[in-house]
């Protein structure tokens, strides 16, 4: 029986899988670095322990000292999260060497999956779908002939790779080579392994994943799907469930395929399977994701599961609480990544210490995040900040609601990404649902549209001739304006008589 587990993790995951530990009565153990010593999660725990420096490889990264703090604090089981450790087999495999219970899969399953190559040829001897590519680590001598073979467009992969790094798409023979070797220095930089592959590149795909669970004794079940085709390089914005595109009947397929492909590698815990599909709604196996992702909660918010605690339950050897029979999808769920960075200056990671925080409340809105009034944003890590998750009735409803929750969502103190998730819940694709993993650069302009300077600028001086009325002080500067409650000073100015627009 699970007692008391560490999370081998930090931030907004950590304090997620905290929660659903206190409600299932479990003790909690947080470990931080030097960095995150003020971070919410390390407050949060029953127990916290400082494990070295900010550097994710002198801390997060450090499987010696994420044990011994396990050890030393007397868990029983230590739950990865996502990223950092999560995906990593002889981290897994070291957990039951030392008698602690992993939440997650066996390294079995993980190393099945973890190299793109070994997946690849898992799933088409499982007679999972599969885009058209090569099995095996490409080298450069037989890269052109392999190539032609394919047809061109195609992909040049990471083995070991993810998040869009040992990547690179080549449209002309004379690009292949320079391509091939920039893909294999960045997989190397990036995952100790240049091994690379190639596949056919789906045109205008849309990216759908299928969360499954599975248990120790042979049951598996799928979830239903996730739509997460709004990425920017390969990295996820935002993301719904169901998707507006599949029919009912290819969504079950693919809730199919991906139980059919969990228990071919005999996968127990959570996972995800990520398929491309294309616009004839032809799917092709992408990745297995051997952990809790990201974008679970819109999952958890169309089902009406914990994953986490279904994970907790899973890894204490009980078996799966339903069947496949006594799943069902209930509503719309959208999800956006509220991240610190400048979306007006290539995306750019944002540091700082937060001045204020404004959550959005009301029916069908959740948040899950880590930060507050005062909390300095480390430079070291990613700039996920939170994520906003609504749910309603239908799409058209969770659309409605996620924009009125975008409007009330305000953080201030540094530069985020909020204006830029505005934008998406009201670009014409989006609303429409008809978009592919092409929907950010085919927006590209309209999303970063930047704020009218003649509005601004009547703003800041409405803002100062307010401020020096009201309370005798010397007026702001323009570029401060942004540092005070426009709305009120909007309404003041029009009384006033100095705006009128």
């Amino acid at each position: 029986m699970i007692k008391k587990i560490l999370i081998a993790n930090r931030g907004e995951i950590a304090l997620r899988v905290m929660r659903s530990c206190k409600e299932k009565g479990i003790r909690t153990v947080a470990v931080y670095s030097e960095a995150d010593r003020t971070s919410m999660h390390v407050s949060y725990a029953d127990e916290a322990v400082c494990i070295g420096p900010a550097p994710s490889s002198e801390s997060y990264l450090c499987i010696d000292k994420i044990i011994n703090a396990a050890k030393s604090t007397s868990c029983n089981a230590i739950h990865p999260g996502y990223g950092f450790l999560s995906e990593n087999a002889d981290f897994s495999r070291r957990c039951s060497a030392e008698g602690l219970i992993f939440i997650g899969p066996d390294a079995e399953s993980i190393e099945a999956m973890g190299d793109k190559i070994s997946a690849r040829k898992a799933m088409i001897a499982a007679g999972v779908p599969v885009v058209p590519g090569t099995a095996a680590n490409m080298d450069e001598e037989h890269l052109l002939s392999t190539c032609r073979e394919i047809g061109l467009p195609v992909i040049i992969k990471a083995a070991a790779g993810g998040g869009g790094k040992g990547m690179r798409l080549v449209r002309d023979e004379q690009e292949l080579v320079e391509a091939y070797r920039a893909a294999k220095s960045e997989a190397k930089a990036s995952f100790s392994s240049d091994e690379v592959y190639v596949e056919k590149y789906i045109e205008s795909p849309h990216h759908i994943e299928i969360q499954f669970l599975g248990d120790r004794h042979g049951n598996v079940v799928h979830l239903f799907d996730r739509e997460c085709s709004v990425q920017r390089r390969h990295q996820k914005i935002v993301e719904e469930s169901p998707s507006p595109f599949i029919s009912d009947d290819i969504r079950q397929a693919m809730g199919e395929i991906a139980v059919k492909a969990a228990k071919s590698v005999n996968y127990v815990g959570a996972g995800t399977i990520e398929f491309l599909v294309d616009k004839d709604m032809n799917f092709y196996f992408l990745e297995m994701n051997t952990r809790l992702q990201v974008e679970h909660p819109i999952t958890e918010e169309v089902i009406g599961l914990d994953l986490v605690k279904e994970q907790i339950n899973i890894a204490s050897g009980q078996r799966l609480r339903f069947r496949q029979g006594d799943i069902r999808q209930r509503g719309h769920a959208i999800e956006c990544r509220i991240c610190a960075e400048d979306t007006e200056h290539e995306f750019m990671p944002t540091a700082g210490v937060i001045s204020n925080v404004r959550t959005p409340q009301g029916i069908g809105v959740r948040v899950d995040s880590f930060i507050y009034d005062g909390y300095e944003i480390p430079i070291y890590y990613d700039s996920m900040l939170s994520k906003l998750i609504v749910w309603a009735t239908n799409r058209r409803y969770a659309l409605e609601r996620m924009r009125r929750a975008l409007y009330e969502y305000k953080i201030t103190g540094i530069v985020t990404n909020i204006d830029y998730l505005r934008r998406i819940m009201d670009a014409r694709d989006y609303v429409k649902g008809d978009y592919t993993t092409h929907f950010i650069e085919e927006n590209q302009d309209r999303l970063l549209e930047a704020p009218d300077k003649a509005q601004a600028e009547k703003m800041a001086l409405a803002a100062a001739y307010i401020d020096y009325i009201v309370n005798n002080n010397t007026p702001p500067s323009a570029t401060s304006a942004d540092q005070h409650p426009i709305s009120r000073w909007r309404a003041f100015a029009k009384q006033k008589g100095v705006l009128r627009i």
